[in-house]
């Protein structure tokens, strides 16, 4: 009986307790997974880095960009109103132009009716000195 409870007692023996066959392959494999788990955790690392530096490259670059932009915007805006300003000037510039060019007709027009109608005139009193001289001569 003594031999049984020594046997009943030893890790061999008991089936709850793990073999030295199963721990050996066991420890090459979790050592295997244990430098996979570092190697995937060094990666994730990595590539949390390197998406640090591509939103840090980023947000830099869309700075710039904005300030560009901005740059631009208010250069257009300032370019836009010097050029709504000449077209306002030229718009005057036409509509004076474009009064006097009409003052100017409307002088011509006038010249021309006082020199037609006093040419009239002169035709008529023309025309009555020769009806005179004609009845004078009849």
């Amino acid at each position: 009986m003594a031999e049984q409870t020594t046997d009943s007692s030893s890790p061999a023996a008991s089936p709850l307790a793990p073999k030295k066959e199963d721990i050996a392959p066991a420890n090459p494999k979790l050592a295997e997974l244990n430098e996979s788990r570092v190697q995937l955790l060094n990666r994730i690392q990595n590539l949390k880095q390197d998406l640090q530096g591509w939103r840090s490259k980023l947000d830099t670059q869309v700075k710039v960009y904005r300030e560009e932009m901005t740059e631009l915007k208010t250069s257009l805006n300032l370019e836009v109103e010097q050029l709504r300003n000449e077209f306002k000037e030229l718009k005057n510039t036409l509509h004076q132009q474009q009064e006097d060019v009409a003052a100017s007709l409307n002088n011509l027009v006038l010249r021309d009716d006082s020199e037609d109608a006093k040419e009239q005139k002169d035709e008529k009193a023309e025309g009555k000195d020769d009806d005179v001289v004609k009845e004078a001569e009849h």
